[in-house]
């Protein structure tokens, strides 16, 4: 009877020894992942230029075999290109919707990856610190054009402009404006947001906007409260601050291969940690008093 358990026993172990390397040999082959491989170009809002740019050189460490090209000109050319599926994603600042046909929009997937302030900045020497939304209207708008009539210094007001394709101009329009038309300044009009805060850092006395990730170290130029709340990423999340939106990353159809990857990495928590010293907004961290834009 001994040797008859005895020789069970050995049967059992030999099977828990087999089923245990099984077990094994499928957890590692399920941890496997496939490589990364093929290259994407996303191009489009140049607000969001910056944290594209740091994503992709971040996933591209990641995956070696990978190639993202990251370019900016504007959220109308990004969404125009994506739609025309001579680019792979379409960053912009403001939807598809406001931008394209219904037809074109409509073969166009949306990705939001974050939010994003506008700040309206100044050169140095402008001594004014705070403006309401209508002065801020009125300056905009050409109705004033001297600094001492919102209690600064006698000095004329230049306006540092952006195109209609821009989608920071129709957030700043939309938010900051009430839908106000932009007077434009042609000779010192730019879309890109290196050249447009250049402009405002050397020209004395003017005035133009430029997303908060344009302004992190920045001490050049100086940023503008409105109505007494300072364009902060504390104050967008708690709905004092209303100059800011929803950064779209558009697709055409649904996202495959190194795209749907790159846009997944995006969305990770790793990433999301980063975005904040960048001068972004946590979608997930928005308050209900910010509502939605």
């Amino acid at each position: 009877m001994k040797k008859i358990f005895a020789l069970f026993m050995a049967v059992v172990l030999v099977g828990i020894t087999m089923t245990a390397c099984s077990t094994n040999t499928k957890s590692s082959t399920s941890s496997t992942t496939s490589e990364v491989t093929g290259s994407l170009t996303a191009a489009g809002s140049s607000a969001l230029a910056p944290l594209v740019q740091v994503a992709a050189d971040n996933f591209q460490q990641l995956n070696p075999k990978a190639s993202v090209n990251v370019s900016a000109g504007g959220s109308g050319t990004g969404l125009t290109q994506v739609a025309n599926k001579s680019i792979d994603i379409g960053n912009s600042d403001v939807t598809a919707e406001s931008k394209l046909t219904a037809d074109q929009a409509a073969t166009l997937k949306d990705h939001q990856i974050c939010a994003i302030g506008v700040a309206a900045v100044v050169n140095s020497d402008v001594t004014v610190t705070n403006l309401s939304k209508q002065q801020l209207s009125d300056i905009f708008t050409g109705k004033i054009t001297n600094w001492n009539q919102v209690g600064g210094a006698d000095e004329a007001i230049t306006l540092i402009s952006r195109p209609e394709s821009s989608g920071t101009r129709a957030l700043f329009k939309q938010y900051a404006l009430d839908n106000a038309i932009e007077s434009s300044n042609t000779a010192l009009s730019s879309d890109d947001s290196g050249t447009l805060e250049t402009n405002i850092a050397s020209t004395k006395g003017s005035i133009g906007y430029l997303a908060f990730s344009y302004l992190v170290g920045k001490y050049d130029v100086k940023k503008m409260s409105i109505d007494g709340v300072a364009p902060t990423l504390e104050n967008v999340y708690n709905g004092s601050y209303p100059v800011w939106g929803t950064e779209h990353m558009y697709t055409n159809g649904e996202a495959t291969g190194v795209t749907k990857a790159f846009l997944d990495y995006m969305g990770t928590d790793t990433f999301q940690t980063q975005m904040e010293n960048l001068g972004y907004n946590v979608i997930s961290k928005m308050t209900t008093a910010a509502g939605k834009h």
